[in-house]
């Protein structure tokens, strides 16, 4: 479970593919002493589990293994080496809750329509795919690559979002181009509640064709 509150910036050291999977290697600013094996750690927002980790030359290191699902259904397909990722540890008991509940499932590949820079901040227009844009609403909450966001406004299967300094600083945001490919994460409420929405009509059939007894 994540945050969506970016951490690190890890930037892509190697990609060794497996088969239907891939072995990639994420330099990072993480001590190594605290990466532990089996760990959970959000990379560019798919939640990826450590399979290795280390130093060389004096920078931190982990590996994780890319599944075909994940390759199918995420950016991680084209990753490189020196491709920067969003970077967040699991959550632990006390930690802060300041973005929203993120699970690092991705739901789908959205992509940046235009960005319009202002005062320093960024605003970005997106399009979800289409059968994801009816979780999102404005004023709601957003994962994309990794990080959470409001959701400013909505037209069709397009939203946007506005980015202060700050966020453009620590995250890889600064750097995206219309064009780009993001990773979607829509919100858990917004995934549970329009899936109660629609099993709801079918139960309230069933309750009324049954029987009534005294």
């Amino acid at each position: 479970m994540f945050t969506g509150l970016v951490s690190d910036v890890g930037e892509v050291s190697s990609v060794e593919p497996r088969g239907a999977l891939r072995r990639v290697r994420v330099l990072c600013s993480y001590p190594s002493e605290s990466i532990a094996l089996g760990a959970s750690i959000a990379c560019g927002g798919p939640c990826l589990t450590v399979v290795g980790s280390g130093i060389a030359h004096g920078k931190s290191w982990f590996d994780v293994d890319i599944a075909a699902e994940t390759l199918a259904r995420t950016t991680a397909v084209t990753w490189k080496p020196g491709e920067q990722i969003n970077l967040e540890r699991s959550l632990k008991i006390g930690d802060e809750l300041g973005g929203h509940i993120v699970t690092g499932h991705i739901d789908g590949i959205a992509e940046i329509l235009s960005i319009e820079d202002f005062d320093g901040m960024k605003r970005f227009w997106i399009r979800a795919p289409h059968g994801l844009s009816r979780f999102i609403a404005e004023k709601g909450s957003v994962s994309l690559d990794g990080t959470s966001l409001t959701v400013n406004g909505v037209k069709g299967d397009a939203f946007s979002i506005l980015l202060i300094p700050h966020t453009l600083h620590v995250t890889t945001w600064g750097g995206k181009r219309a064009g780009d490919a993001v990773n979607l994460e829509v919100d858990l409420m917004a995934r549970y509640a329009a899936r109660l929405s629609e099993t709801a009509p079918a139960k309230v059939t069933a309750e009324a064709a049954a029987p009534s007894y005294p």
